[in-house]
């Protein structure tokens, strides 16, 4: 156990020893069309090829190119859906749809801009496709049949989706959702809408972490808030014995009315570890229990101050349902963003600051404190400080983490 004294890991050991934990649930076929946000428990290859037959690219005549210049006979036409029966022959042409299958004999396509019809008879007005073939989709050219579609751990969005059914998938093997608890705990929180006495808040941070869990194939539970004393969390954390994994916030910390660490020892949970060095969410802690079934559950207490429960659920909470998930790539990502401004040296731990990006510069929200909600609902990025980090001028280009949750103005 990392104990009080032992100084707080870097965000990135932290991380690894999280990703490490993550529960390995059970696999499951779903139907393709119900797997948005899933991800793929092994890699799938087509069954198809896509398309199955060469395709007209747009609307016009399907002829032979060794009867350039014309004039054709129209005989027949190939539709989408209703492709024509017979063989182009010397001579002759067939009124063709776009996405309708190229009749044999065919090795063009003239545009219907380029033609001039009267009757049965097609003449060129205009230029023909260079080269002939131009218009025309060959048989694979999206995916040849066996070829591999998607690999596993991609999140499953609507594109993806659509390969999969089009390389003739009906179901595909993901795991099951993550079965997830959030239990709010404190003795100043009060129930949303309720009165409320002034040493008293509403319960925000379990509304707030559930909203951000439910980006993903997540069942969620939520418990609280729950009085700062070691009877009531011991029944809050008997309650979630069966979820996979746990969230608490608030009761993190050292304090004298912090207990979530001292009611999961008397629950049976072994802390893995405790304070990461990072600002704002320093007290996170990380546990685990056997459940039930003799799996693993691992358990998450985030700090009770909003954009540290904020910034901690983005950093460890969404990368630990993602791995348990199967994402081959659960940890989020930076990306380069140039400061408007300038930002001061930073401190001791690596710092995430409330931002605005805009599209094409970032800006640092005046109002850093921990316990503001405002900058959160205003931010739609977290600008990256270092440890240590010199002062940088504006024009800087800094690693920027940008947030689902937050709208660009």
């Amino acid at each position: 156990m990392t104990g009080v004294t032992s100084p707080p890991l870097s965000l990135e050991e932290a991380q690894r020893r999280l990703m490490w934990l993550a529960p390995q649930l059970p696999v499951e076929h779903r139907a393709t069309a119900e797997c948005a946000g899933f991800y793929l428990a092994h890699p799938i290859s087509a069954h198809r090829a896509q398309p199955a037959a060469p395709l007209s690219a747009m609307d016009g005549y399907a002829l032979r190119a060794a009867d350039l210049p014309g004039p054709w006979t129209v005989v027949g036409e190939s539709a989408a859906g209703h492709p024509f029966a017979g063989t182009v022959e010397a001579g002759q042409a067939v009124r063709i749809s776009t996405g309708a299958i190229l009749p044999a004999g065919a090795d063009m396509v003239l545009l219907q801009e380029d033609a001039g019809r009267q009757h049965d008879t097609v003449t060129l007005t205009g230029t023909p496709p260079d080269p002939t073939g131009r218009h025309i989709r060959p048989a694979g050219m999206d995916f040849a049949d066996g070829a591999p579609l998607l690999p596993a751990g991609l999140r499953l969005g609507a594109a993806q989706i659509a390969l999969a059914i089009a390389g003739g998938h009906q179901y595909l093997r993901v795991r099951r959702p993550v079965n997830l608890t959030v239990i709010d705990s404190g003795d100043e929180l009060g129930r949303p809408g309720q009165p409320l006495a002034p040493h008293q808040i509403p319960a925000s941070n379990g509304p707030m972490l559930a909203a951000m869990a439910a980006t993903m194939p997540v069942k969620i539970t939520r418990i609280g808030p729950v009085p700062d004393d070691l009877p009531s969390l011991a029944t809050a954390l008997e309650a979630a014995h069966g979820a996979d994994i746990v969230v608490t916030s608030g009761g993190a910390s050292v304090g004298d009315h912090d207990l979530v660490r001292p009611a999961l020892e008397a629950a049976g949970a072994t802390i893995d570890f405790w304070r990461v060095a990072i600002k704002p969410g320093k007290p996170l802690l990380v546990a685990r229990r056997n459940r039930p079934n003799n799996a693993t559950q691992v358990i998450l207490g985030l700090p009770g101050n909003p954009a540290s429960a904020f910034v901690t659920g983005f950093l460890f909470l969404l990368p630990l349902l993602r791995a348990a998930l199967g994402a081959e790539s659960p940890l989020p990502r930076t990306i380069p963003a140039r400061l408007a401004h300038g930002m001061p040296a930073g401190g001791s731990r690596t710092e995430f600051l409330r931002a605005h990006w805009d599209g094409a510069s970032v800006s640092l929200d005046p109002l850093q404190d921990s316990g503001a909600l405002s900058p959160l609902a205003r931010a739609n990025a977290l600008v990256v400080r270092a440890a240590r980090a010199p002062a940088v001028p504006a024009g800087t280009d800094v690693p920027v983490y940008l947030l689902e949750t937050g709208g660009i103005a």
